[in-house]
């Protein structure tokens, strides 16, 4: 009785979503940039590294809008990470890498429940 694939529906036509390869890379990108919390934001970086080698390949799909996301999400990670740790020596620094875990731990599970859903971000 279980159903072993998602479907989504566009009007009254099932859209068959789980087995799509770029999702599959998606949700790889996905435990990446939350493994990069533990390993020093290496697997991050492979991360973003397959979105970019990868991104030709999803595009006008509707994978593409998490590419985008994840893309987005280490970028700007990255830039306030490197802002925080410089400022970790007047202490707002200390403020910003919280607020900045926070955030990126927020875009990882929203992009990820939505991945799941069959949905953009």
């Amino acid at each position: 009785m279980p159903d072993p694939e998602f479907r989504a529906t566009d009007g009254d036509t099932p859209i068959v979503r789980r087995n799509e390869p770029g999702r599959n890379l998606a949700v790889a990108v996905y435990i990446l940039q939350a493994l990069s919390f533990f390993l020093g934001g290496l697997t991050g970086l492979a991360g973003v590294i397959i979105n970019y080698v990868k991104l030709d390949d999803v595009r006008g799909t509707w994978i593409e809008p998490h590419f985008r996301w994840q893309i987005r999400t280490f970028w700007i990670g990255v830039l306030w990470s490197v802002i925080g740790v410089i400022t970790t020596v007047i202490i707002v620094g200390w403020f910003i890498l919280l607020g900045i875990a926070i955030w990126i731990i927020y875009r990882i599970v929203k992009g990820a429940l939505a991945l799941n859903d069959g949905k953009a971000p």
